[in-house]
């Protein structure tokens, strides 16, 4: 996993020096080109993890930048902690400085329409990441974007882990040998759409693949670690010896099972994840998480950063990043298992 993990941090460097290179996203045709460019990120929790390494990449990017391009950037990064009225804000104060691109995780999908308003009047081009807006608001304008790892595939590739596992062993998940691998499963947030998509396209891949599952209980956990270890340890206690998996939206509920059954003293339970946050890796390279699916968040935050850049800068996106429908980036992703 390591050589692998060198192997496409290598790759998106190279995509990454491309892309400046080829468009210059970085060095315009005229010698009036901008000096500096700001750039306002609003994030919708600073503390999801999969969010913090996506902000963590946004600034490598910025600064590499700059040192490839004597370009200033001024990356104003803020957290809307969870309130859309917060993020509501945040977008006004960052029209008032003069931002020349907003790069939004919105808080509420559905809501994106106010924040969509404001930037169309002062005529600032948006990049939407993580959490798309409903499609309706996607069309208003041609200065929208959205980047994503899509959820389908994320889910697909996350059912394989255990389809692959249960063909490989089947008595590593059919713990107690009865023919039928009995699950729970911790879901993000209710109205979160990749939420409902990754549920029930891992849940349809196990199905597909021939594994006889059979579901135990399930529950909200809106991504977060802390939720989802209270909810494993109620169903540790309420179903002891009859948990053989757990299926998790994210990385994150997925480290909080593993920490209710650390506390309960209880191993063997085999648990899968989705993001290939850094906490995340650790975990199925320590063997505790049987994997994870990665959405390459070197190439997440790049693609952000490039449009952000070259929207800023006046500039045509390079084909490097390719967009389906002149707006939608598609991250790709790729299964982590212990030892790849």
């Amino acid at each position: 996993m390591k050589n692998m993990k060198k192997f496409c941090f290598l790759l998106n460097s190279l995509l990454l020096c491309a892309v400046m290179m080829f468009t210059g996203c970085g060095r315009a045709e005229n010698e009036t080109e901008k000096k500096s460019i700001r750039i306002g990120v609003s994030l919708y929790q600073g503390d999801d993890t999969f969010i913090n390494n996506i902000r963590g990449e946004l600034e490598k990017c910025a600064k590499a930048y700059e040192q490839e391009n004597g370009v200033k950037v001024n990356l104003d990064i803020q957290d809307a902690k969870g309130s859309q009225n917060t993020q509501n804000d945040q977008v006004e104060r960052f029209i008032s400085l003069g931002c020349d691109v907003l790069c939004i995780n919105p808080v509420d999908r559905t809501a994106a329409s106010v924040m969509i308003d404001k930037a169309m009047a002062a005529e600032i081009p948006v990049v939407f990441f993580n959490r798309q807006p409903v499609e309706e608001d996607m069309d208003r304008w041609d200065q929208l974007y959205y980047i994503e790892a899509v959820a389908k595939e994320s889910a697909v590739l996350q059912g394989g882990i255990v389809v692959d596992r249960y063909r490989e062993n089947p008595e590593s998940l059919d713990l107690n040998g009865d023919g039928v691998v009995s699950y729970v499963l911790l879901e993000g947030e209710s109205s979160h759409q990749d939420a409902l998509i990754r549920t029930e396209w891992s849940v349809k891949t196990l199905k597909d693949g021939g594994v006889p599952v059979e579901k135990i209980t399930g529950g909200i956990a809106n991504w977060e670690r802390s939720q989802a270890s209270a909810l494993m340890e109620q169903w540790l206690e309420k179903y002891p010896g009859q948990i053989e998996l757990i299926l998790c939206n994210n990385d994150d509920m997925a480290l909080g099972a593993i920490d209710a059954m650390e506390r309960a003293g209880i191993s063997g339970i085999c648990a899968v994840g989705i993001d290939g946050t850094t906490p995340g890796l650790e975990a199925v390279a320590n063997g505790k998480l049987l994997g994870t699916v990665s959405s390459d968040k070197e190439r997440y935050a790049g693609a952000i950063f490039t449009i952000a850049a070259c929207k800023a800068m006046e500039q045509e996106i390079p084909p490097e990043i390719e967009l389906v429908e002149g707006k939608y980036y598609h991250c790709p992703q790729q299964i982590v298992v212990k030892n790849q």
